[in-house]
């Protein structure tokens, strides 16, 4: 109820939220930003994306700072989690070339294709069974399957998901890709792997795009190039598949209005979010070739910074005691998925380079 009161507090009489409220919390988010990119800076096996979320989880719950994050900075940090995750993801479009994906041949496609169908639909099946609340089995199955965070944000905007089950998912795909740039280099020997086919098998498996980069650079540049060109090829098959979960949602509510199962009140979903429309014409735009090299790298500085902060306020969404109560199915859905995309990908890499 206190955490209601202070939400009332920072709301404007039309129930907007006033411009210097969510400058509050806008400014907790840059200042989180320029931790993660100290972090990384320290540290560079360390995503900055990945330190951004750990920040958020750690600033929610330390005694000096929870009464803030909860409060007079909440919305501020909800927006960030929102709308600059928006053009983030739109600005990802810029790292991914038609020509790319192309060259890396239709067998190397249809591994791919196979890894991220099986994935998504295994791990939203399983969350569902094991009765995971809310949208959290479509959320994790999003991350695990495409590209963790960016993915998880993309869907939760897509169905309009509640900021919890997007900020757990987020916590989970976060921790389970961070172990996998400890995990999976000392697998590739044991596993039999050259080092480009590790990298392809990273690709195929890590969630984020910095955790990839993070894992695959243990084997030398040439299983990160071959990781970096897999993993953009998942990271093309956000579009299609936020386009198919908003129309499924779509007709879903659009089912419920007409049996009359209470849909009331809930946002209308375009039929393709617009973030998407703006990721396909990025990626349209990056395969003209017309964009200089430096107008490409100063756009990645930008997109890596937006996520960064938009994953700092999804990470101070996450609370720790209400998760304690679904925690162990959670990590167990985590450890299946993780199974199941490490599992496919390694199978798919050997049918396809063995």
């Amino acid at each position: 109820m206190a955490l209601l009161r202070e939400r009332a507090a920072t709301a404007s009489p039309s129930g907007s939220v006033s411009a210097p409220t969510r400058r509050r919390g806008l400014a907790l988010a840059v200042f989180g930003v320029a931790v993660a990119w100290s972090v990384h800076q320290l540290v560079p096996d360390i995503p900055m994306l990945t330190a951004a979320v750990v920040l958020g989880i750690v600033a929610a719950h330390l005694p000096v700072a929870r009464s803030i994050v909860r409060g007079a900075a909440r919305p501020g940090l909800s927006y960030a989690a929102k709308r600059l995750m928006r053009i983030g993801i739109v600005l990802l479009g810029l790292k991914l070339s038609l020509n790319d994906v192309l060259g890396l041949g239709w067998a190397t496609v249809t591994m791919v294709l196979g890894v991220v169908t099986l994935t998504f639909f295994g791990t939203w099946w399983l969350g569902r069974r094991m009765g995971l609340p809310g949208d959290q089995p479509l959320l994790i199955a999003a991350g695990y399957s495409i590209c963790g965070a960016s993915a998880i944000g993309a869907v939760s905007e897509a169905t309009d998901s509640d900021e919890r089950d997007a900020a757990t998912s987020v916590a989970l795909v976060t921790l389970c890709g961070t172990l996998a740039i400890a995990v999976l280099p000392l697998l590739q020997q044991p596993l039999g792997l050259s080092d480009a086919e590790f990298g392809r098998w990273v690709g195929a498996s890590v969630h984020d795009v910095g955790q990839v980069v993070a894992t695959a650079q243990t084997a030398g540049p040439g299983a990160l190039g071959e990781a970096v060109l897999v993993k953009l090829m998942r990271v093309a098959l956000l579009a299609p598949l936020v386009a198919a979960v908003a129309v499924s949602v779509r007709r879903r509510r659009r089912a419920g209005a007409t049996s009359g199962s209470g849909t009331a009140g809930r946002k209308r979903l375009p039929l393709v979010p617009l973030f998407v429309v703006g990721f396909l014409a990025m990626v349209a735009l990056r395969s003209t070739g017309l964009l200089p090299t430096a107008a490409i790298d100063a756009a990645q500085r930008v997109q890596e910074l937006l996520l960064a902060a938009a994953l700092f306020g999804l990470g101070s969404a996450v609370d720790l005691p209400s998760l304690t109560r679904t925690g162990v199915r959670v990590a167990a859905l985590g450890l299946c998925a993780w199974a199941v995309v490490a599992g496919v990908s390694y199978a798919g890499v050997l049918l396809v380079m063995g």
